[in-house]
């Protein structure tokens, strides 16, 4: 079986979660067997060895656990990108639509230098609003954003077209039908 496929397997999918009709891919059985996380977070670190990044950048919540874990095997820091009024230093905010209403994402002004090269990490790309932001709020502040990479993309959705559409290249491990 292939490192993908082997991952795919293990990704649990929740019927009519969080509303009727929503197909939900939880990746929490990913990070309780200790041998799939470690093929996970392998298929990433062999992913970005070589292209050196400065930084990862982890998108609140579960891209922390993957990005936080990255950044350590890659030696490198990371930047976490929160939910407004989480973080206590000076911030930069993007502001992004979802189905109902908006949501802002912020980072600190100080957490990335012009130039800095930065892969920006997720679970998983739905419609691509987080993402997005996480991307724009990067650019604002100079970092050369290598790659936007995910566990899953749920492709019908849109979400990856509307990544690329922007200039962000995308890598994802895994692609589900449906949402």
């Amino acid at each position: 079986m292939s490192p993908t496929d082997y991952i795919k397997s293990h990704i649990r999918t929740v019927s009519d979660w969080p509303a009727p009709g929503v197909q939900f891919r939880d990746i929490t059985p990913l990070l309780a067997n200790p041998r799939v996380f470690r093929v996970l977070i392998d298929q990433f670190v062999h992913r970005y060895f070589d292209t050196r990044p400065s930084a990862i950048a982890g998108l609140d919540a579960r891209g922390f656990i993957i990005g936080s874990v990255l950044a350590y095997e890659l030696n490198i820091g990371f930047v976490p990108i929160r939910k407004k009024g989480k973080l206590p230093f000076t911030t930069v905010e993007e502001t992004y639509e979802l189905e109902y209403g908006n949501a802002t994402v912020e980072m600190h002004t100080d957490a990335i230098k012009p130039g800095d090269r930065v892969v920006l990490i997720d679970d998983l790309i739905a419609t691509g609003g987080t993402m997005g932001a996480g991307y724009r709020l990067l650019q604002r502040l100079g970092a050369e954003v290598i790659e936007g990479a995910a566990i899953v993309d749920l492709p019908e959705l849109g979400g990856s077209a509307r990544l690329k559409e922007l200039g962000l290249p995308l890598f994802t491990l895994v692609d589900f039908e449906g949402h």
